[in-house]
């Protein structure tokens, strides 16, 4: 069909879930609390008062969704291991029914000739760690570089691609700075040492893989292509704050090996009064990676706009000095979030044309969107919207990959509607819907048209 786009032999082609959003089984073999099961029994946190405690019972059905992957075709699956199935207390013990569930997943995939891709850290804190000070203390990136060791060495052997941390912005910023995420605190100092140990963690978590004989190691990101409002200096200067809050935040000391340059003008005195960072942290941080992982969704546009939190060491959150604007002219996604292809393939050309050669090659872990699906009289589910996002974004980023980035795969997020975070199940990203009622899986128009995009790529 001439509305798929091409892509080289050997790219990949996934599709990502994470644990809390679809395992359930939240108090079942030995599985300790995390940030978000305490987040979700806090009142008025969470839409309609979901958790995660059931959510896609993933951890029951899991042969289900092997089979739904396999009859769709992609060669990965990317899938989160929640910390506190392994480590329910964050440190200490290590539960083995934690351990062979994950193996019994793995088995699974590889029988059904589908290659696992673990992430360490979807978010799911142990919230023994975040009662001792969780990512606002360097013992919480320790006990992560503790955690990977255990589980690299029980999985390597058959798990080809991992990642250390998914997301760190929203960990450090949504979860420590405005508490739209858990643990839901609304700090300055605390959610810039979270976003620096963090990163401490990562390095420490890139080691134990490297000491297990991983293939690949790499982290993800959801970096944003930002655009100023309007050409005015103030909305130019605007810009500059939230690339380094979003973006370089993460890319410069991984990547380059630095702190922002910006982040003076940023954070003001919460960066130049810290002391959360030590001698050898960027060295650590900014290890070699084999690949690099990215989420993108939508463009952010921003304005200028003064601070509008009184006490001034909160001047970390994400309105710092300035404030999101709708974007004019392009269909918005139930997220409320603009569709632009193009600052698709703009982001990935501006990381490699600022980074040059100390960019690894780069994996798609994320890409989709919420939609409001229609369900029809027989059952089916007709999802145009995103059938022509997917569409598109891909488009996208071939046009990326002719300019010279270097993209070896592509996952789409994601494979079920699950647990969307603090919007409970009001929003559905699965290119499967699931009834939560009686857990029944249907695969929607968009499931069929990926199959179909995946197998015109096959020789």
């Amino acid at each position: 069909m001439t509305d798929f786009p091409s892509f080289p032999p050997g790219f990949v082609f996934g599709a990502a879930t994470a644990a809390y959003q679809i395992e359930g089984a939240a108090q079942e073999d030995g599985r300790g609390p995390s940030i978000w099961d305490t987040y979700c029994r806090t009142p008025g946190l969470v839409a309609n008062g979901d958790s995660g405690d059931v959510a896609c019972d993933h951890y029951h059905r899991y042969p289900q969704d092997v089979a739904l992957l396999r009859e769709l075709g992609v060669d990965s699956y990317r899938f989160s291991i929640a910390w506190p199935r392994i480590v329910p207390a964050g440190s200490g013990p290590v539960n083995p029914k934690g351990l062979d569930f994950y193996s019994r997943l793995v088995d699974e995939l590889l029988a059904a000739g589908i290659e696992p891709a673990a992430t360490l850290y979807h978010w799911d804190l142990p919230q023994a760690l975040e009662d001792r000070g969780g990512w606002r203390t360097r013992e919480t990136a320790e006990r992560f570089g503790e955690y990977a060791a255990v589980v690299a060495g029980h999985l390597s052997d058959r798990v080809p691609r991992w990642i250390t941390l998914n997301e760190p912005w929203c960990s450090a910023f949504l979860g420590y700075s405005v508490g739209r995420h858990a643990p839901g605190a609304r700090e300055g100092r605390g959610a810039l040492a979270a976003a620096h140990h963090l990163l401490v963690g990562h390095g420490l978590a890139v080691q134990a893989l490297r000491a297990a004989g991983v293939r690949e190691a790499g982290i993800t990101l959801n970096l944003d292509r930002i655009l100023p409002a309007t050409g005015s200096p103030a909305d130019r200067s605007a810009v500059t704050r939230a690339d380094t809050l979003h973006n370089l935040v993460w890319t410069e000391p991984i990547l380059a090996g630095r702190y922002p340059a910006a982040e003076e003008e940023t954070w003001g005195g919460l960066i130049t009064g810290q002391d959360f960072r030590r001698d050898g942290d960027l060295e650590l941080i900014s290890q070699p990676l084999d690949f690099m992982g990215i989420n993108y969704y939508r463009p952010l546009v921003v304005a200028d706009a003064p601070h509008r939190e009184s006490d001034p060491t909160l001047r970390v959150a994400t309105d710092n000095r300035y404030e999101e604007v709708r974007l004019p002219g392009v269909r918005h996604t139930a997220m409320g979030w603009p569709v632009a292809p193009g600052t698709f393939t703009d982001l990935l050309v501006a990381l490699k044309e600022r980074y040059g050669e100390a960019l690894p090659p780069v994996h798609i872990t994320e890409n989709g969107s919420a939609e409001d699906d229609e369900v029809s009289a027989d059952g089916a589910v007709h999802d145009s919207d995103r059938v022509a996002y997917l569409r598109d974004h891909l488009t996208a980023l071939r046009a990326a990959m002719d300019a010279g980035v270097d993209v070896r795969g592509y996952y789409v997020w994601s494979l079920l509607d699950n647990f969307e975070w603090a919007f409970g199940y009001d929003k559905r990203f699965g290119i499967v819907r699931v009834d939560y009622a009686t857990q029944r899986r249907t695969p929607k128009d968009s499931y069929h048209w990926y199959r179909a995009m995946i197998a015109a790529q096959r020789p």
